[in-house]
C-alpha cells in the first residue's frame, strides 16, 4: 500500500499530468510524468473557485476553503496515482492490476526526483499480466523518461552477451 503522502488524489492533478506532462508507452502501460520544476506544477496552487471558465460549486467563503486545501506541499513529495479503466477488464481484474502497479511503484519511489507526479495507465494487455511482466515495463518506460538510471532497483533481466 502506498502512504497517503505518496498518493494523487485529486482529478485536477491527474489531469494536469496527463495533458502536460511527458508520457512513455509499453505495451502495458502509459506512465505520464510531470517533473517538479514544470511551470505546469503553478496551476494546481492556483486557487479554487474558477476551473476552466465554469463557476466552482464551492462557496466562496474562507472556510469554505478548509477541508480543499492541500494537507502536503505538492513541490516535496513524488506522488503517484493509477488509471484503470473499464477496458482492462471487470472490477476483479481491474482491482488486482491496480494492486500490482501500486505495489511496483512502491518500490520504484525512492528512485525518482522529490516532488515528481506520476500517473500509470493500464492498457487492456495488463490484464493477464503477471507482476514481473508489468514491472518490467514500468522500468522501461521510466528510463525512457529519463528518471531512473540504467536499470532500476529490483528488475531481474537476463545478462547479456553471446549463447
Amino acid at each position: 500500500m502506498l502512504p497517503a503522502a505518496a498518493r494523487l488524489t485529486r482529478s485536477q492533478e491527474f489531469r494536469l499530468v496527463v495533458r502536460r506532462g511527458r508520457r512513455a508507452g509499453r505495451s502495458r502501460l502509459v506512465v505520464h510524468v510531470l517533473p517538479p520544476d514544470t511551470e505546469a506544477r503553478a496551476e494546481l496552487d492556483a486557487p479554487p473557485g474558477r476551473n476552466e471558465g465554469r463557476p466552482s460549486h464551492r462557496a466562496e467563503s474562507p472556510e469554505a476553503d478548509v477541508h480543499t486545501a492541500p494537507t502536503r506541499d505538492s513541490s516535496e513529495s513524488t506522488r503517484v496515482g493509477f488509471v484503470v479503466s473499464k477496458a482492462v477488464g471487470s472490477a476483479v481484474v481491474r482491482h488486482r492490476v491496480a494492486r500490482q502497479l501500486r505495489h511496483l511503484m512502491r518500490d520504484r519511489i525512492p528512485a525518482l526526483p522529490a516532488g515528481t507526479l506520476v500517473v500509470v495507465r493500464a492498457l487492456p494487455p495488463a490484464a493477464g499480466a503477471p507482476s514481473r511482466d508489468l514491472g518490467a515495463d514500468l522500468d522501461a518506460a521510466l528510463r525512457k523518461l529519463r528518471l531512473t538510471g540504467t536499470r532500476a532497483e529490483g528488475a531481474a533481466r537476463p545478462p547479456t552477451g553471446s549463447r
